[in-house]
C-alpha cells in the first residue's frame, strides 16, 4: 500500500503552521488584539494606585513610624475608641519603646458621634439638638440633656466608655480629630429647624468651636476611604 508522502506529519505540521499564521495576519487586519498586544496592555495597566489630592495631605504630617485611623458612629463607639487611642500610646511604649510622636492616630467622627466634636459652649447652646443627633444621647450623671461635651469631662468612671480618658487628654498627645461636614450640616438644620436661626451661620458657628485636635473634613466616609488608601491601619468601633 501507497503512502502520499505530502501527507506526513511533517507536512501537516506545516500546514496547521500556515493556519496560524494566518489568523494571526487576519486579526492584524480586522483590528483583533494579538497575544503580545493584549499582554502587553495588562502589564501597562498594573496594580491599582489610587489618586492623591491636595485636601488630604494632612492624613501624611506628621511623619511617623506608625498609623492608626478609628472610624466612629456613636456616642459610645466614640468613647471607646478614646479608650483605645490611650492603650495604643501605653502598650506601644511598654512594649515596643516607642514614643508618641512615633505614633500617629486619628480618630474620625461622623454620623451620630459627630455631635461630641464640638465643645461645651455649643452643648451649652444647643444641646437639645446635638443630643437628638447622637441618638437621643443623655448625660448617665443627670438622665437628662448634656449641658457640656461629657467626654471633655472626667469623674464618670464605668458610667462612660472611655473610661476617664479625655479628648483634650488624647489631643494633647497627637490624636486628631476628623469632623464630618455632611454631619455637622445635618445638625446645623436640627437646630436651626427647631430655633429659627439661618442654618448657615450655625453651621459656621459649630465649624469655629470643634473641640482640641478637630479638622472639618468633607464628610467621615471619605476619610475612612483616604486613610487607608494612605496606609493607616483601620478599626471600626461600635
Amino acid at each position: 500500500m501507497k503512502h502520499d508522502r505530502g501527507q506526513g506529519p511533517v507536512a501537516r505540521r506545516s500546514f496547521l503552521s500556515r493556519i496560524v499564521a494566518g489568523a494571526g495576519a487576519m486579526g492584524a487586519l480586522f483590528g483583533a488584539p494579538s497575544v503580545a498586544s493584549a499582554q502587553s496592555a495588562s502589564a501597562a495597566s498594573g496594580p491599582f494606585v489610587p489618586a492623591r489630592h491636595s485636601e488630604d495631605e494632612w492624613l501624611d504630617q506628621p511623619p511617623a513610624k506608625h498609623r492608626f485611623f478609628y472610624d466612629t458612629t456613636s456616642a459610645a463607639g466614640y468613647g471607646q475608641a478614646l479608650f483605645f487611642a490611650r492603650n495604643y500610646f501605653v502598650a506601644n511604649a511598654s512594649g515596643y519603646k516607642l514614643a508618641d510622636a512615633d505614633l500617629v492616630q486619628v480618630l474620625c467622627m461622623r454620623h451620630e458621634s459627630t455631635s461630641f466634636a464640638f465643645n461645651d459652649a455649643m452643648w451649652a447652646k444647643y444641646g437639645p439638638a446635638l443630643s437628638e443627633r447622637a441618638g437621643h444621647f443623655v448625660d448617665p450623671k443627670t438622665k437628662q440633656v448634656p449641658t457640656t461635651n461629657v467626654y471633655l469631662a472626667t469623674g464618670y468612671g464605668d458610667a462612660l466608655p472611655n473610661g476617664n480618658v479625655t479628648i483634650d487628654q488624647m489631643a494633647k498627645r497627637g490624636v486628631r480629630f476628623a469632623v464630618c461636614s455632611m454631619a455637622t450640616r445635618a445638625a446645623s438644620q436640627l437646630i436651626a429647624t427647631k430655633s429659627g436661626a439661618n442654618v448657615d451661620a450655625v453651621f459656621k458657628e459649630l465649624t469655629e468651636n470643634l473641640v482640641q485636635g478637630g479638622r472639618m473634613v468633607p464628610a467621615g466616609i471619605v476619610t475612612v476611604n483616604r486613610a487607608q488608601e494612605r496606609g493607616y491601619s483601620f478599626a471600626y468601633v461600635m
